[in-house]
């Protein structure tokens, strides 16, 4: 039984790290070329994609916490979260090939065909990545090695998207010849073998240690009661919904200012990944910076940087090298924030069973992956929303006014949801004194009831 002391191997921590690099195979090529591949590939309008966005997050509402319930309810040999990742490997692969295919439908059925896969993409990515994240919570209850850990994967992660970012579109461009739907698909089939490979590594690699208390029972409506009790969760809740429309309004988007405004879409995949190199060195500098500084007060600074940083972008002429720049101190400011969002997640789970005694990860990581996926939502509908009204034709010259909305879309608007995740950062309660206070006391719990097992089994 996991005591407090115990600490985890680098193999574990770079074996939990490779189930994001398998995610962001399939979640980096969504969220960045998915609208653009809806608009100019596909063949649907930007504002019938924007919708779609939206929509799916009306059924995600039904089956995060749906799925959360069901995770906390498993009970298998290798654990509550860890089997999903197993079980959902093969899945997750055939739904990222499925959303990238081109059938030869008419407008109705191909609007049709792209709902049905839409969801059953979200869906198996609910029931892989709200289990997995809900891993850090259960890996470990050391506050270091629950920092470390979530670097790890965050550092993985970005390799995923190094791939992705850097070498989907000369994959399209090389495997389509000219037919960018075939592209994608080769291109597809190609991320998603190599994304189902990794999950099985990281079913291999790590264990779960921490329990909740044996003589907790089953109640549902208690630990979703709890929540709305849980201030720290519902300011994450909030903050992670502002993230996650920011960074999906502004991801969504960078293909076309590449495209249209600076002219260089030749240049966009070296963009990628220069800022991705500056963002693994921001997740690199997160740790030592978040035991120094605190995690609360190093995000707030990280993302009130990226505010600025990104607004600027408003201001830039076409000039590709300034945007280089100014991505690379962007994503700077913004990577040492990233591994933070999901230690938090851990701690908030944390909080809730140091103040009310009962440890509910699934359903709390549920609701934050939630947050996630309506910000996933919102920040794809306004994307497209925006680029409808501002008037975009795809694969055609752009009025002026079409490219002011790129370029809006691109800095200020999609800026100020990382300025109101500053402010809600404000309240939220968890600091350094508190973290460490609740660690302490539930390693002593957790001591507690986990002797009476020991010398039940003999352990």
């Amino acid at each position: 039984m996991f005591d407090g002391a115990e600490r985890l191997s680098i193999k574990e921590k770079i074996g939990y790290g490779l189930g994001d690099t398998a995610a962001n195979f399939i979640f980096q090529t969504m969220v960045v070329f998915q609208l653009s591949f809806y608009t100019d590939t596909f063949g649907i309008t930007a504002a019938a994609a924007g919708t779609l966005f939206m929509a799916v997050r009306v059924w995600d509402a039904i089956f995060d916490p749906m799925m959360g319930i069901i995770a906390d309810r498993t009970h298998t040999r290798w654990g509550k979260f860890r089997p999903w990742i197993l079980w959902t490997a093969v899945p997750f692969g055939v739904a990222g090939v499925a959303a990238f295919m081109t059938p030869a439908f008419g407008p109705a059925g191909k609007l049709v065909y792209a709902y049905v896969t839409y969801i059953f993409l979200m869906m198996v990515y609910s029931a892989n990545n709200l289990p997995y994240s809900a891993l850090t919570g259960v890996i470990t209850g050391d506050i270091a090695d629950r920092t470390s850990l979530s670097s790890y994967r965050f550092v993985c992660a970005m390799m995923g998207a190094f791939v992705v970012q850097g070498l989907a579109l000369p994959m399209v461009r090389f495997f389509g010849r000219g037919d960018n739907a075939k592209g994608y698909l080769m291109t597809m089939g190609v991320l998603s073998t190599l994304a189902v490979a990794c999950f099985f590594i990281t079913f291999l690699s790590i264990r779960e240690r921490i329990q909740p208390d044996p003589a907790q029972k089953s109640d549902i409506r208690r630990d979703f009661a709890g929540l709305a009790k849980n201030g720290p969760w519902i300011t994450l809740f909030v903050l992670t919904v502002l993230i996650f429309v920011a960074y999906t309004m502004r991801a969504g988007v960078m293909v076309y200012y590449f495209k249209y405004y600076l002219l260089r879409e030749d240049l966009f995949s070296l963009f990628n990944v220069c800022g991705l190199a500056a963002s693994v060195t921001g997740i690199l500098l997160c740790k030592p910076l978040s035991m120094r500084y605190g995690k609360r007060e190093l995000y707030g600074a990280g993302l009130f940087l990226t505010v600025v940083f990104q607004a600027l972008f408003l201001a830039l002429p076409t000039s590709p090298g300034l945007a280089f720049a100014l991505e690379i101190l962007r994503q700077l400011s913004y990577g040492v924030t990233i591994p933070l969002l999901w230690t938090m997640m851990a701690d908030v789970a944390d909080y809730a069973e140091w103040t009310t005694g009962r440890r509910a990860t699934g359903i709390v990581f549920s609701a934050l992956v939630f947050g996630l996926k309506v910000g996933l939502g919102l920040g794809g509908g306004l994307g497209g929303w925006l680029l409808s009204l501002y008037g975009y034709a795809p694969n055609a010259v752009q009025t002026a006014h079409a490219l002011m909305g790129i370029r809006m879309t691109a800095s200020v608007f999609s800026a100020f949801p990382y300025f109101l995740g500053v402010v809600c950062l404000f309240f939220y309660r968890i600091d350094t004194e508190m973290n460490v206070r609740m660690t302490d006391e539930l390693a002593e719990r957790r001591r507690k009831f986990a002797a009476p097992r020991a010398a039940t089994t003999g352990d």
